[in-house]
C-alpha cells in the first residue's frame, strides 16, 4: 500500500530504521521495575519475541540506571538484539550525566517536555538531555503528553484563544498546545546541534477523535518520523478497539512510523498482547505481513459449526507453530493468505480468492469438502481426516511454492 506521508528523515534506534519509507516499526514497554534486572530480562525477552523491535524501559532512579548496563549485557549475551529506549522523567537530566554506562547502553532517551521541569529550569534540563544525547549520537523521542502538560503553555495559549474573534474550545486548545509542546521542543534540539536525524515525535493523547486530531497537525507542522498510539487506551476488547479506532485512519494516510498499542493488561495477562495486535493491526491494513492471513467465517445457522471452527483453529494454531522454521527457509512465506470457510454459500469463492483454501461442507449439505489452489480446485477431501489432509496439502504447497 502506498503512503501519502512519509518522514523525510530515517532515524536510527540500534539496528532499527524509523522514518525515511521504512517499514513501521512495532514497539512496547515493561511493566516490571527496572533495578529487577531478571523479570525485565525476563519480559524484554518475551516482547521481542512476541514481535517488538524497540523496548522501552523506565528508568525513574539511581537504582534504574545502575541496573540498564547490565540488562543490556544480559541482553546482549542471549542473542537478543532489540534496542532498548529509556523513559525519562523529572530526573533525567541527573540521571543521564550521573550514570554514563547507563546512557552509553540506552540506545533512544525519551524526553516528555512536560516532566523536564519549569520555568529556566525547563529549558536548562531539556538542554542537558539534548546534550547528552548529541555527545553520544544517540536519538531522542520527544513526547508530548496531555496528562502532563506545561501549564505554563497552555495558560498562554488559552489566554491567546480568548483574545481571538472567533476562539476555539478550551479542548481543542488543548490538543493544540500538545501539538505546539512537541513542536516546539522539537525545534529547540535543533537548535541545540541534534540532527533532524536523530528525533522522533509523538504528541499522545487518550482518545481516537483526538489523536487523529493531534497527529494529522503534527504532521502538516513536521516531516519528523512520528510514534503513534494513544497514551492509555485501556484493558481488553475496549482497548484494542479504542487503539485500532485512532491508528486505521492515521495509518492509510500515511501518518505514523512506529506504532505502540498501550493496554492495560488483566491480571496475569502476559505483556505481550499490545505486540500481537499492534502486528494484527499493520497486518490488517496492508502496511506489513509478519504471518500469513486465515480467512474464516463467522458461522450461521448453515454451518456445522463445531467442525469448522476446530479446523480454523487447528490450521492457525499449525501456522502460528510453523512459522520460525518457514521464515528461515520460504522467503514470502508470511504473505500467505488461507481461506477456512463453513458452507457453500460463500466457501467455494472466498476459497478461490485466496492463495489456498477449503469450503467445508453446512448443515445438511453433501459430506465433502473442495480445496482450492491459487483459484482452481486441486481436490475434494471426505471422511474423518478432512482436517489431517488439509494441513498436509498446505504443508506441501508451501514447501513448493516458497523453496528459495
Amino acid at each position: 500500500m502506498e503512503r501519502m506521508r512519509r518522514a523525510t528523515k530515517t532515524v536510527w534506534v540500534g539496528g532499527v530504521p524509523v522514518g525515511g519509507g521504512h517499514p513501521i516499526v512495532v514497539q512496547s514497554m515493561t511493566n516490571t521495575p527496572t533495578h529487577d534486572v531478571e523479570a525485565t530480562f525476563h519480559q524484554v525477552k518475551a516482547l521481542y519475541e512476541a514481535g517488538s523491535e524497540i523496548v522501552r524501559i523506565t528508568v525513574n532512579d539511581e537504582k534504574a540506571a545502575q541496573a540498564v548496563p547490565e540488562l543490556k549485557a544480559r541482553l546482549k549475551d542471549a542473542g537478543i538484539p532489540v534496542p532498548l529506549v529509556g523513559d525519562f522523567h523529572f530526573n533525567g537530566h541527573l540521571l543521564l550525566t550521573r550514570y554514563p554506562r547507563m546512557a552509553e547502553a540506552l540506545d533512544k532517551f525519551r524526553i516528555n517536555p512536560g516532566t523536564v521541569g519549569r520555568g529556566r529550569h525547563k529549558d536548562e534540563h531539556f538542554r542537558t538531555m539534548v546534550e547528552v544525547a548529541k555527545d553520544l549520537g544517540k536519538p531522542i523521542r520527544i513526547g508530548a503528553n496531555w496528562g502532563s502538560l506545561d501549564p505554563g503553555l497552555l495558560t498562554e495559549m488559552m489566554d491567546q484563544n480568548a483574545r481571538r474573534a472567533e476562539p476555539k474550545t478550551a479542548h481543542e486548545v488543548l490538543l493544540d498546545a500538545v501539538v505546539e509542546s512537541a513542536v516546539q521542543s522539537y525545534e529547540e534540539a535543533l537548535e541545540l546541534g541534534l540532527g533532524e536525524d536523530q528525533i522522533v515525535l509523538s504528541a499522545k493523547v487518550s482518545h481516537a477523535p483526538d489523536l487523529v486530531y493531534v497527529y494529522r497537525a503534527l504532521a502538516r507542522r513536521t516531516q519528523a518520523p512520528l510514534h503513534l498510539g494513544l497514551t492509555e487506551a485501556g484493558m481488553g476488547v475496549k482497548g484494542i478497539v479504542a487503539s485500532v479506532a485512532g491508528l486505521a485512519p492515521l495509518l492509510l494516510e500515511g501518518i505514523g512510523d512506529t506504532i505502540r498499542v498501550s493496554l492495560t493488561p488483566a491480571p496475569g495477562e502476559p505483556r505481550t498482547k499490545e505486540v500481537e495486535v499492534a502486528r494484527e493491526v499493520l497486518q490488517a491494513l496492508g502496511l506489513r505481513q509478519f504471518a500469513p492471513t486465515v480467512t474464516s467465517c463467522p458461522g450461521c445457522g448453515r454451518t456445522t459449526s463445531t467442525f469448522f471452527q476446530e479446523l480454523a483453529q487447528k490450521v492457525q494454531a499449525h501456522l502460528e507453530a510453523r512459522m520460525p522454521e518457514w521464515r528461515k527457509v520460504y522467503p514470502g512465506v508470511e504473505g500467505l493468505k488461507v481461506a477456512v470457510m463453513g458452507c457453500v454459500v460463500n466457501g467455494p469463492g472466498e476459497s478461490k480468492h485466496a492463495d489456498i483454501g477449503i469450503s467445508l461442507p453446512g448443515a445438511g449439505e453433501e459430506p465433502k469438502a473442495p480445496v482450492y489452489v491459487e483459484g482452481r480446485l486441486y481436490t475434494t477431501l471426505k471422511g474423518d481426516g478432512i482436517a489431517e489432509e488439509f494441513v498436509a496439502i498446505l504443508e506441501r504447497y508451501i514447501q513448493e511454492r516458497f523453496r528459495a
